[in-house]
């Protein structure tokens, strides 16, 4: 189980990821394309990250901020944090 920090922005134009950022860029900037209501956000985060790691919806998981910017996900993996950097695009 690997806990990523993220720090989205709903009512973007499309869904990506922006980058590495904050103190030895361990947060992950993410620009959503859905509007932070009724949880249409947290669920396009989700839905996005699960299809761009290769794993299904129920494998990631909001830990914490479901109502905030900054979020903390549980990712049910196998492998490390390099190897999730590196699918997102480190």
């Amino acid at each position: 189980m690997i806990r990523l920090p993220i720090k989205v922005t709903p009512n973007a134009k499309k869904t990506e990821i922006i980058g590495w950022e904050g103190e030895g860029g361990k947060v992950l900037r993410v620009r959503l394309n859905a509007p932070p209501v009724d949880g249409k956000a947290n669920q396009e985060l989700v839905r996005f990250l699960a299809k761009r790691l290769g794993l299904s919806k129920s494998a990631v998981t909001i830990a914490r901020g479901e109502k905030s910017r900054d979020k903390v996900l549980e990712i049910a993996v196998e492998w490390g944090e390099e190897e999730l950097r590196r699918k997102l695009g480190d």
